[in-house]
């Protein structure tokens, strides 16, 4: 197969010297610089509206009755990018119905991306992503949230997933294997 050669013509003064592309660009400024209006938000008097969807900062979350959602299971820690994600699995008090938790869950917020993984990878739909855009802290410590800063910020969530109940207790019935 041969290729053939295409030959590049040959750029005139004014293109070589790129004066009409400068003065093109600057005139499409001043344009937008005279006759635009200017928008202007009062950031943080006037508070920003988030679209819908938005991923802001992920958080956990605990049931109707107050126990935490999250399991241990580590799902969150394995699918997360930045390894922003800490679990340390434990087991939980006598009489729960799930045999362990987490003894400890940290979010290290300077490495997280926000990019919702965790959330999608969660069976227990114990972690989720808010709205809340705005956190600061004045060291690298404090950017660090434990599990009861991210309880706190992701507060109840009552539909969805009830690790909790049994199958009796949700209406299911095992009638043996399926034909």
């Amino acid at each position: 197969m041969a290729y053939k050669l295409v030959e590049r013509p040959d750029l005139t003064l004014a293109e070589r010297l790129y004066l009409p592309a400068v003065m093109k660009g600057l005139s499409l400024t001043l344009k937008y610089f005279f006759k635009r209006k200017k928008f202007t938000r009062e950031y943080p008097e006037e508070p920003t509206t988030v679209p819908e969807g938005y991923r802001g900062l992920p958080a956990l979350v605990t049931d109707d009755e107050g126990r935490t959602k999250c399991v241990a299971c580590s799902m969150c820690e394995w699918v997360c990018p930045p390894e922003a994600i800490r679990i340390i699995p434990g087991s939980l008090e006598e009489g729960n119905p799930v045999e362990k938790g987490p003894k400890e869950f940290t979010l290290d917020t300077l490495r997280c991306i926000f990019c919702g993984l965790c959330e999608e990878a969660c069976p227990e739909e114990a972690i989720f992503l808010t709205d809340q855009y705005e956190f600061c802290g004045e060291s690298r410590e404090e950017m660090i949230f434990t599990m009861d800063k991210l309880l706190e910020i992701g507060g109840t969530r009552i539909k969805g997933v009830k690790k909790w109940k049994k199958e009796s207790d949700a209406g299911f019935h095992n009638k043996g294997p399926i034909r």
